[in-house]
């Protein structure tokens, strides 16, 4: 067995393709996974190229593999997901030592193409946009803990000026409802009790279904409801723009639906927001909010915020901190702008100073920090529904569970509960984690 090591960047999205990378490999018979690189036949880095210079990033790395390749020149390295498909041939020009890049599509074809490699030794290149295929092969469930994350579609269609996700990951598009049903139906038979439903913009799903019709995102939700043995969903990301009133109608009949919600924003300035072309506006974007505490009163909700995109004035910027205060966000990914090559914003005139972006994220993210911690205050004293997932990292004698609203909690209690759900007290709070006692 040829010993595979996966090195991941990016986002939720591809941490599912490279669990699906290693499913895939191990399929075979032939690959077993390994975290030690030094040790590995395989060496395949699934990249992301959302965060700044990440094509930089992608070439730092694979110098250093370059390495371990010098000293064993059968190793095999392998290069998929976003950066992959921007960059394509370019990769091979300036690392001549990769053998294969995949695509963010095309990753079910990699057990072939490394077979062809072990072959032939000529490099290999299938950055190609297949639709689903990859979600088409049979695959057995590998469980790890009692959550688990399934897509349920890829791509987007939104084009939003600083995103590159529409070009790396193509058009919309949504996999069958029923093979998404079945996909959960075995993870809740091998002892999953939560899933995350993944996707660049869930609320757009629309899935064709055995007979013909179209199953949409409100209905999924229904349907994934009445699985036995799942009792948590989640669901993310998604867009303001098609969070539509059906789908807030679920909040109110569906409790297996979890009263936490990540929804990006961006930006609390309408100005800005059209120059990202995020088609929404704060006024919008605060209606939603409201029905959705009408229909899920204890509701918490988390965002993403982009701090010194190119003509955000102090006054943008602001409003930014307004909108914070007024909608009283949890948390938050917030994230000074950096321009992605390809994307139309990368060829706006941007005048702000790194340093008054670093200010300014150090403001966004205090006020976010005191707001989540306020929202933790509120726990104290109330009983949460905790999923216990483990022994707790730092005291051996406690478990550990998380919290319909993300919250991490410690407390002592038998070791045979890991896996259900327990009715916690919570008694103290801290900055990232919360104490409790079993009741």
């Amino acid at each position: 067995m040829k010993q595979t090591y996966i090195k991941t960047w990016g986002c939720q999205m591809n941490e599912y393709d490279s669990s699906m990378i290693a499913k895939y490999l191990e399929k075979t018979g032939q690959y077993s996974m390994t975290t030690n690189s030094e040790k590995a036949d395989i060496l395949v880095l699934n990249t992301c190229s959302i965060r700044e210079k990440a094509q930089e990033k992608v070439f730092h790395q694979l110098g250093r593999w370059k390495k371990l390749k010098n000293k064993n020149p059968n190793v095999i390295i392998a290069v998929g997901g976003c950066v992959a498909t921007q960059e394509g041939e370019e990769i091979f020009k300036r690392s001549k030592h990769v053998d294969i890049i995949f695509g963010t599509q095309s990753l079910h074809k990699l057990p072939k193409m490394i077979s062809e490699i072990e072959k032939k030794r000529k490099f290999l290149i299938d950055i190609s946009f297949p639709e689903l295929d990859k979600f088409n092969c049979s695959l057995p469930v590998q469980k790890k803990g009692y959550t688990a994350s399934v897509s349920i579609m890829e791509g987007c269609n939104k084009y939003c000026t600083f995103c590159i996700v529409p070009y790396t990951r193509g058009k919309e598009i949504s996999r069958p409802s029923d093979d998404i049903l079945f996909e959960i139906s075995n993870l809740a038979e091998n002892g999953i009790r939560e899933v995350n439903l993944l996707g660049q913009n869930v609320n757009a799903y629309q899935g064709p279904t055995f007979n013909g019709k179209t199953c949409f995102f409100s209905e999924l939700l229904r349907l994934i409801s009445e699985i036995d043995g799942i009792d948590r969903i989640r669901f993310t990301t998604s867009n303001p723009l098609e969070f539509t009133d059906d789908i807030i109608e679920v909040y109110k009949d569906t409790p297996k639906l979890v009263s936490f919600l990540h929804l990006p924003v961006q930006s609390g300035s309408n100005k800005i927001l059209k120059l990202m072309k995020r088609s929404y506006t704060t006024e919008k974007y605060e209606k939603i909010i409201e029905k959705l505490i009408e229909a899920r009163p204890n509701i918490q909700i988390s965002s993403d915020f982009i701090v010194g995109f190119p003509g955000e004035s102090k006054e943008d910027f602001q409003q930014t901190i307004n909108f914070i205060k007024k909608i009283n966000f949890d948390m938050s990914y917030s994230f000074i702008y950096s321009s992605r090559p390809g994307t139309p914003a990368s060829e706006m005139k941007d005048e702000i100073n790194l340093k008054e972006k670093k200010e300014r994220l150090y403001i966004l993210q205090n006020y976010i920090n005191k707001q989540t911690m306020s929202w933790s205050r509120r726990m104290l004293g109330s009983i949460q529904s905790v999923l216990v997932e483990g022994i707790s990292k730092n005291n051996p004698m406690e478990l550990y569970g998380k919290t319909e609203n993300n919250r991490i909690v410690n407390f002592y209690g038998s070791s045979k509960i890991i896996g259900k759900f327990a009715q916690v007290k919570i008694n103290k709070v801290h900055t990232h984690n919360l104490k409790g006692t079993l009741l």
